[in-house]
């Protein structure tokens, strides 16, 4: 490609919105903590290796029913407040600016459950009804 000699309409996103094909089998409920899977499709969080935290699930698609690209989901990019897991992976404010890991799709933990979670995002901060994860 050659330098420009003229105007260019140069797009732009927010960076704050993402949608992504359903994967099949799903339903996502809003304010769910959404991933993407090894497809490149979303997914509710749960426990798997193969999964990266994106955001929060903006309205709800039922696609339950439905294969895989039947439909889109809306996300949501920023810091949310999710459940903090219980004892031994019960998150503190010493664990702020550390990779959390999912456990489902409103829960996260402190570690990766010997190797069985995936990353949810950054602990953004802990107060006493969750964690903040930031999924920028």
């Amino acid at each position: 490609m050659v330098a420009l000699s003229a105007p260019r309409n140069t797009l732009e996103r927010s960076g704050s919105d993402l949608v992504l094909k359903a994967a099949a089998g799903k339903v996502y409920y809003p304010g769910a903590l959404v991933c993407v899977d090894a497809n490149g499709r979303a997914t509710p969080g749960a426990v798997a290796t193969t999964l990266r935290g994106v955001g929060r699930v903006e309205e709800l698609v039922d696609n339950g029913a439905g294969a895989n690209d039947a439909l889109s989901v809306k996300i949501k990019k920023g810091i949310f407040r999710y459940a903090n897991s219980a004892s031994g992976d019960l998150i503190a404010a010493a664990d702020i600016g550390v990779n959390c890991y999912v456990v489902d799709d409103q829960t996260v933990a402190k570690t990766n459950g010997t190797n069985t979670r995936s990353v949810a995002g950054k602990i953004h901060d802990v107060d006493a009804i969750g964690v903040w994860v930031d999924l920028r």
